[in-house]
This record gives C-alpha cells, structure tokens and sequence, in this order.
C-alpha cells in the first residue's frame, strides 16, 4: 500500500492526499492529535517567552528597551493562551489557518524584535532563530505552504534586521543565513517524510477497514448461502414443509425421546384424493396449488412441536409428539374438514377439495418407524377403499369414549399386523423404508 500511496499519484507535492474528500477525512482523524500538540507547544512557547523576559531584565535593566520588549512578550504570551484555549474548546480551530498563523507570526516577530533591542548574546540569537524554525515545520499543524511562508519571513526579517539595524558582524550573518538554509532544507524534507507516513498509515487503515467489510460481507452471505443450502436440504421446494430425508430425521428423534420418556407417539399419513385425476383435468400449476393449500391446512390444525413434512407426490406425513390414537384421531378429523371446506376458485363449484387420513401409534417395544408407518399406509389404503374424505384409525377406540365423527374408522384389526414383524431392539435384520425415492400416488 506504501508503494501505491507514493507511486500512484495519490499524493501532491506537499505530501498530502489528491482527493479533497479523503484528505478531509484524513484531517477529521488526526484533529484531536493536532489539537493536544498544538496546546502543548502553545503553553511552552508561552512560557519560553515568560522565561526570556526574565534574561532580558538581567541584560537590559529597567530601560525602555526592557520594557518593549516585556509588552511584546506579555502580548505574545497572551496570545499564544487565548488560543489554547480556543483549541481546547473548540478542536477544530486547530486546523484554522487564521489564529495558527497570526501567533506564529507574531511570536517571530517578537524574535526579529529582540536581535534589535538585544544586539549582544549573538549565540543566542542564532538558536533562537533554529529553533522557532524548526518549531514552525514540527509543532505547529500547518500546511506546508503556510510553513514555507513563516520561515521566508523569518529569514527575510532576520537578513533585514542584521542589515539595517543590527550591530551582527557580516561573516556571522551569512552563516546564520547558511544555517537557517540548511534548517529549512531539513525541516521541509523532515515534515514531508512525516506527513507521507501518516498519510501512508491512514490509507493502510482504510484498506484494512475495507478488507474487513469486505470479509464481513463474505461471511455474512456465505451463512446466508449455508442457511438457504440447509433450508433447500431440508425443506420441500414446493409447500414449504420438511422433505422427506428430514422428516423421518425428525421422527426417529421423536421415536427416541419418546421410548425414553414412556410417552405415546403418533403418526399419520395424509393422501390428498383424486389428485391425478385433478392434475389431469386442470394441470400441474393447478396440482401444485392445491397441494401447497394442503399444506396450509396441515399447518393450521397442528401444535408447534408437531412434526410436518411432505411424503412423495401428493402425500403428507404428520408425527404428532406426545399424542395417542384419540388425539391423532382428532387432529386428522380437524384437518378432513379443513381441507373440506377449502374454496379454490380454479377448481370450479362442483370440484370439491378432499383428503384421507390414516392414523397409527407407536406400539411398546417398537425401535423403528417401519412399523408404525406400514399400519398408517394400511389405514390409509382402507379409508380409500371405503370411499375416501375420512380418517382411519389403525387400532381401537379408548374405552369409555365415544366419537361422533362419522368418517372416523378404528380398524383394530390393522393394528396385530399378523404379516409383519414388529420390529424391536432384537430385530436380526430389520428392513427399512427406503426414503430417497416418493412411493407411488394413489388415487
């Protein structure tokens, strides 16, 4: 990033960034830096000044040289805490053109002033010139510029005071003026290199910021993607419920927790009926239709721990958790009659919506869902055969209640399944259902 700051052209002459916005930016970030540097240097230049008027008493006396130049240090010094405190109000006047260069003017003046009330000492002189121009490239937040400006006057005022009223021999005077030269020359190149490392430290910090957004917004859509991936392994693409693979996922923990737990657990297999012939008359649009409304209805009869999902074709399976044949038998009868009283309207007024529902319980000793699924196929097979739009329940009713549905079937028989083997823990070779591939529709 070094090499593309320097060598892209995203620095001017004075070492500062091109584009207007991110130099503003820029000086945004390093306001409250150049605020306390700049309270720092006013306060010692302060009282530097307070100092020297002390040494000028000691060289002048109570002359009114003395006391020239104590108003002009008293003035300066005012100066330099009036801005301070401005700065340490307001932050931003740091970065002010106007009250940065009206004090560094004034306090070299004051310096030129004293080279005229104070001809000897000629050393001290000399520092005191090296050292204020040094001051006005290293502590003063300026532009560069405005840096060049102040130290022009200071050697313009120096060579003018030496030359017209100054008693500095010829010989000191160039090399005074040799050395200025060679300040400046370092004072430039040193405040050019400093700015250029700032500048090259604040785009290092953007690029890293943008890097980070950038990994942020990877990261957040690569989750995004993770999350629509699990949601497309897991769901059914058209009604929106679990697909096949995830709804016996599901039921076998349901099956574990509930072996575990000694609580009943149902399921129930849901047919939508005549589908073909409904695909057939009105088309597929019209069958995906319907059976994402199916869907609905599933939805709307079940609890949130109950368990959804699409079985293959126009089949659905329902794990009800915690639910025995009775309840079972209730749920299926509230989605019959929802389902029933659907009004499609591209169905036309005759078609009328209708499904069957077969309904088995998972019976003691069972370890697989084989079982219980082959008795809710066999229950679902039966109401078809018994005309279909009915629920048919593979088991008997508890005593000492009484249903009044009247297209509720118990079919007891269903469940001895006297051609099957229960299957149970010490099962040698248990078959399972496949679940990769939809069974065949029935009608």
């Amino acid at each position: 990033m070094r090499q593309l700051v320097g060598e892209a052209g995203l620095l001017n002459w004075q070492a500062e960034f091109r584009d207007p916005a991110l130099e503003a930016l820029f000086k945004r970030s390093i306001l409250a830096h150049h605020a306390c540097q700049l309270r720092l240097a006013l306060c010692l230049i302060a009282g530097l000044f307070l100092a020297f008027a002390a040494a000028d008493y000691s060289v002048l006396g109570l002359g009114g040289d003395f006391f020239i130049l104590l108003v002009a240090r008293l003035a300066t010094v005012a100066a330099c805490l009036a801005v301070a405190l401005a700065v340490w109000r307001r932050p931003g006047v740091a970065h002010r053109v106007l009250p940065v260069n009206l004090v560094s003017l004034l306090c070299l003046s004051v310096i030129l002033m004293t080279i005229l009330l104070r001809p000897i000492h000629t050393g001290i002189h000399v520092a005191s010139l090296v050292v204020a121009s040094m001051a006005l490239y290293l502590f003063l937040p300026n532009r560069l510029p405005w840096m060049l400006a102040g130290n022009a006057y200071l050697l313009a005022g120096f060579l003018t005071v030496s030359l017209v009223g100054s008693s500095l021999p010829p010989m000191l005077v160039m090399t005074s003026l040799l050395l200025l030269l060679f300040v400046n020359l370092l004072g430039w190149l040193t405040i050019l290199h400093l700015k250029r490392l700032k500048r090259e430290q604040f785009a290092l910090l953007l690029e890293e910021r943008h890097i980070n957004r950038r990994l942020k917004e990877e990261i957040r859509e690569r989750k995004e993607l993770e999350a629509r991936l699990r949601y497309m392994a897991c769901t059914d693409g058209l009604t929106g419920v679990a697909n096949r693979r995830h709804v016996f996922e599901l039921a076998g923990q349901e099956l574990r927790r509930a072996r575990r737990d000694g609580t009943p657990l149902s399921i129930c297999m849901v047919d939508v009926d005549l589908f073909k012939r409904l695909n057939d008359l009105h088309g597929h649009a019209v069958g995906d239709m319907v059976l994402t409304s199916v869907a609905g209805c599933c939805r709307s009869v079940l609890r949130e721990c109950d368990i959804l999902g699409r079985y293959g074709g126009e089949e659905f399976v329902i794990v009800l958790p915690l639910a025995d044949l009775a309840t079972a038998a209730a749920v299926g009868e509230r989605l019959r009659r929802r389902v029933s009283g659907l009004a499609l309207p591209m169905l036309g007024q005759q078609a009328q919506l209708s499904v069957t529902v077969g309904i088995s319980q998972i019976a003691p000793g069972e370890s697989r869902l084989d079982p219980v699924l082959l008795r809710a196929d066999r229950a679902l097979y039966a109401g078809k055969a018994r005309g279909r739009n009915r629920v048919v329940v593979a088991g008997s009713p508890p005593k000492g209640m009484r249903f009044d549905f009247p297209t509720t079937l118990w079919l007891p028989e269903l469940a001895a399944m006297p051609d099957a083997e229960i299957a149970t823990d010490e099962a040698e070779a248990p078959v399972a259902i496949p679940a990769d591939e939809p069974p065949p529709g029935r009608s």
